[in-house]
């Protein structure tokens, strides 16, 4: 497993599809090992739930395991699977109410009534060290959880799944103009909420 894991991403990959597809069961232990922990950390912040997102994971693969055969190659194995986990995330959180269109989609300089931030402390320059506290972590996360889910999945597969703006693009079906408008938001609102978290925090330094 170890020589395995030692190949370029691509050819892992490419070892994996031939492996399902020919109905290799070790291939598709492979597949979870490489992009579950990616996948349920997608599908965590977007259900808010650890059952819900264990759920969603694995819906995931069952269906990507089944439709492998339909995994055309344009886009890369993960990135797939990403789609998979957002489409079946969005499933579980749509509701019949909610509006067609969204104003996230908007690029900016075409939305009105746009909601500026009231304080604008620079937490993204603190020290490295204050980020490795399991507070300053677990205020971020909470911060995330406010998001909603279009930014949130952004900001995520971007930020946290170091994703490229294309690879984001594919992954949510949406233009690369988009997801950097929603990447712009998600930043603004985070540093928004974690504002005078950070500001109390550097007072007391």
């Amino acid at each position: 497993m170890s020589e395995i894991n030692n190949q370029p991403a691509d050819e892992i990959d490419a070892l994996i599809l031939a492996g399902i597809r020919s109905g290799d069961k070790s291939a598709c232990a492979l597949c979870i090992e490489t992009y579950g922990p990616s996948l349920y950390r997608l599908a965590l912040r977007l259900m808010q739930n650890e059952k819900d997102a264990e759920d969603v994971v694995q819906e995931t693969f069952l269906n990507a395991f089944k439709s492998i055969d339909s995994f055309e190659g344009r886009s890369g194995l993960g990135t797939w699977l990403y789609r998979i986990t957002y489409n079946n995330a969005m499933m579980r959180l749509r509701k019949p109410d909610l509006e067609t269109v969204s104003v996230e989609d908007k690029l900016d300089g075409m939305e009105e009534g746009y909601s500026v931030p009231q304080q604008f402390f620079d937490w993204c320059c603190l020290p490295e060290e204050d980020f490795d506290s399991e507070e300053v972590r677990l205020e971020l996360e909470n911060a995330i959880g406010e998001l909603s889910p279009s930014l949130s999945s952004v900001f995520v597969l971007r930020e946290l799944e170091g994703l490229s703006t294309r690879e984001t693009a594919d992954t949510l079906d949406v233009s690369e103009d988009v997801v950097k408008t929603r990447l712009r938001r998600a930043r603004l609102q985070l540093r928004e909420q974690l504002s005078t978290y950070f500001a109390d925090h550097n007072e007391a330094i």
